[in-house]
């Protein structure tokens, strides 16, 4: 069975860093794409950033320049660092990865369950 679980998530006041982590676990045979999102209250669930299996990496626009995606293909790890906080980046921050299973024929995507970032002003 695989799993996806996120870590790192705190409170933090504006202008401090996290870092957070995904651990991907399970029988997996490949990953391929992997991202973060996050979902503020009342709002949708957006894409923050994301990340191939060669490291090529897409953000959206509210936080390029602050945030940094990275990933430990062999560790089937990634991670989100991200400085320069604002109260505006206050959610829950998913992890997704497009993955193939052991024993399955094709690609699924996967959730992780969540973790909770708070900026405070």
């Amino acid at each position: 069975q695989v799993q996806l679980v996120e870590s790192g998530g705190d409170l933090v006041q504006a202008g401090g860093s996290l870092r957070l982590s995904c651990a991907a676990s399970g029988s997996i045979f490949s990953i391929n794409a992997m991202a973060w999102f996050r979902q503020a209250p009342g709002k949708q669930r957006e894409l923050v950033a994301g990340i191939t299996n060669d490291g090529t990496s897409n953000y959206a626009n509210s936080v390029k320049g602050r945030f940094t995606i990275s990933r430990d293909n062999a560790k089937n790890m990634m991670y989100l660092q991200m400085n320069s906080l604002k109260p505006e980046d206050t959610a829950v921050y998913y992890c997704n990865a497009g993955l193939l299973a052991s024993g399955s024929s094709r690609f699924k995507d996967y959730w992780g369950q969540g973790t909770q970032v708070t900026v405070s002003s």
